[in-house]
This record gives C-alpha cells, structure tokens and sequence, in this order.
C-alpha cells in the first residue's frame, strides 16, 4: 500500500512538471506566445522595452538548451554569461531562421518533459556533474525562465500592437 502511494505521488509530481513546462496555469504557452507574431515586427525593438520579440525567442531557446544539456550531459559546457545566452543581432537573419529556433525551442521542451516523465530519472537525485542541482529543480528553472520571458514578448507584442486580443 506505502508504495502505491509513492508511486502515486511520483506520478503526480511529474504531471504537474510536465503542466508547468507546457505553460500550465496562469502562464501563456509558447505556441500562444508566438502565434501569427508578423515576420517584419520580429526584430523591432519597442520604445521603452528592453528585447525584440527575437531576442527573447532565441535566449529562450538558447536557455533552455543549456539547462537541458546540463541536466543531462556531463560533458555539457555552459556558454559564458551573459553573452553567450543572448543573440547579437536584435532581428532573426531571416524567416527560416526563426522558424528554426522555434521548432528547436519546442523540441528541447519535448526532450526536458521526456526527462522528467522517465520513470528511470531520479528526480531529487542531485546532478552528480552540478553543485547541489537535481532535475526536479533544473525542470522548475526551465518553467520559470521560460514563463518569465514568454510574459516579455507578449509585452513586446503588445507595444507593437501585435498582441490579438
């Protein structure tokens, strides 16, 4: 009975992991986020706003990619802070490159949600390679980060009165 319970539990922490990743609750999910976001606005940089809607698609994925990694991979090397998590351009150089890293982004989101749904992944196990991280609090960290700029660029959509509301 004890370890129907656990098993139980288990199961239902990872459910919610995989709700909060996908942009559960009160956050917008990616796919909304950047819906129909028009190809000459991607670049623009609205008055008073720190990002363009790519700066913030691209550190998104470029964020998320590293946690993952780091999750998974010992070998994994961090960029440097905080260039090497930002594009240096404020635009994608073009259509198929934003169609890329939105497709990246997503298939990194997959690849972080099947890490936390194997039941083979230790979630509290500290990350041996890390200092003290597990992959419950690396699968937060993604949730987090990635509700937090998702909140930016319909910020930036919105300035740019491309938010459809």
């Amino acid at each position: 009975m004890a370890r129907q319970v656990k098993d139980q539990r288990d199961k239902f922490l990872r459910d919610e992991l995989l709700y909060l990743i996908s942009g559960g609750g009160a956050h917008v999910k990616f796919d909304a986020a950047i819906k129909q976001m028009p190809a000459k606005l991607r670049g623009v940089k609205p008055s008073g706003l720190a990002h363009s809607a790519w700066m913030l698609l691209e550190h998104m994925r470029l964020a998320q990619s590293d946690i993952l990694e780091f999750s998974r991979n010992a070998k994994h090397v961090s960029p440097p802070w905080p260039e090497g998590y930002w594009p240096k351009e404020e635009g994608p150089p073009s259509s198929a490159a934003w169609d890329k890293t939105v497709q990246q982004f997503r298939k990194d989101m997959n690849a972080m949600q099947d890490l936390v749904t194997n039941p083979k992944t230790d979630l509290y196990a500290r990350i041996p390679w890390g200092d003290g991280q597990t992959v419950l609090r690396e699968a937060l960290l993604v949730a987090d980060h990635n509700a937090y700029h998702l909140a930016q660029l319909v910020d930036v959509r919105r300035a740019l009165a491309a938010w459809p509301e």
